[in-house]
């Protein structure tokens, strides 16, 4: 089955459980269905076209007047309902008994198995639209004979809007991963996953962490979890809002700020270590469900990084409150 109509398959079966965005494959088909026929273009531009190897002009309205802004678009729509929507779940996850009780009450979805399915559903989500949008723009490329549909996507992650940056992809692995193991211990049966969802894992590749997940299409996403400022794995992870993650205090070191003051009084001139992009902290997300994943993986590591940063913290924390004393008596 060709990818376009197992796409709108998929997303006409969860359009029907509920109302949410996607990747207007075939509308965007046609607009470059449209750039294939030469007889839409003056003779004489065609011709410059062809000389300079162009199947159509740089001014072409078709295509940069509609094209990129109705993709972009749906991609600022897809990322915007993902997040929000893996956000409450994760903060259901992690909520207390009482709030998960009243979560009940209501209807919502609570138990194990609910979450694992609607987080499995999300990730499949994420997945399968990155696909769509990666096949759309190779398309672009193929039709045009240029590199502007992968110019594009750089610049939708210098926007923030790439599915795969999300903060919220990587902690619902985890959370995928951990609802697992719960399940494995308390001995509960073990939910399958849809048909187009190979499974999250938690791995080691030559002594390095990673998060991988693929989709059965093809697509795989392995996360690095290697702090690259402290070149450890990662101990209480925080994501910059460009998508690279680092050790909560290492990311602190960056942004030049204390770790009392925390992130959100970094400088905006402040950049991420690896993209050298600046205003990557006041948004950077806390990945509780990762920490989670890593302390019972890690169990030795974690429990020394633990102690070796409480210490590193109440020095941090003391010569902060030190200096706010003197700041105030004026000696």
């Amino acid at each position: 089955m060709k990818f376009c109509k197992k796409y709108e398959e998929y997303m006409q079966e969860q359009k029907e459980k509920k109302n949410l965005p996607g990747v207007g494959f075939k509308k965007l088909k046609k607009i470059l269905k449209k750039c294939r026929r030469r007889d839409h273009l003056p003779s004489r531009i065609a011709s410059i076209n062809q000389k300079h190897g162009n199947n159509c002009p740089r001014e072409c309205a078709v295509c940069d007047g509609t094209f990129f802004p109705e993709l972009q678009k749906e991609m600022e729509d897809v990322v915007g309902w993902f997040n929000e929507n893996a956000q409450k779940l994760l903060e259901l996850h992690l909520a207390s008994s009482f709030k998960k009780c009243l979560t009940w009450f209501k209807g919502k979805t609570s138990h194990h198995l609910g979450l694992i399915q609607e987080g499995q559903d999300l990730v499949n989500y994420a997945l399968i639209n990155a696909v769509a949008i990666r096949k759309i723009l190779k398309k672009y490329d193929k039709i045009h004979e240029s590199s502007q549909g992968q110019a594009f996507k750089t610049q939708v992650q210098k926007m923030r809007i790439e599915i795969l940056q999300s903060p919220w992809l990587c902690e619902l692995m985890a959370f995928h991963i951990n609802l697992k193991e719960s399940q494995k211990e308390s001995g509960a049966v073990l939910a399958s996953p849809p048909s187009l969802f190979g499974g999250c894992s938690f791995i080691f590749d030559d002594g390095k962490p990673f998060l991988s997940c693929e989709l059965s299409d093809s697509v795989k996403v392995d996360i690095d979890l290697t702090c690259s400022i402290c070149l450890d794995t990662v101990f209480d992870p925080i994501s910059l809002t460009c998508g690279h993650i680092y050790c909560y205090m290492c990311a602190c070191s960056a942004a030049s700020v204390n770790v009392v003051d925390g992130l959100k009084a970094a400088d905006p001139s402040e950049k991420c270590p690896l993209c050298r992009e600046v205003c990557v902290y006041k948004g950077a997300v806390h990945l509780d469900e990762l920490s989670i994943l890593l302390k019972r993986s890690c169990r030795e590591y974690w429990e020394e990084r633990r102690k070796t940063e409480r210490a590193e913290r109440l020095q941090q924390a003391k010569e902060y409150w030190d200096y706010q004393c003197r700041s105030f008596t004026g000696i």
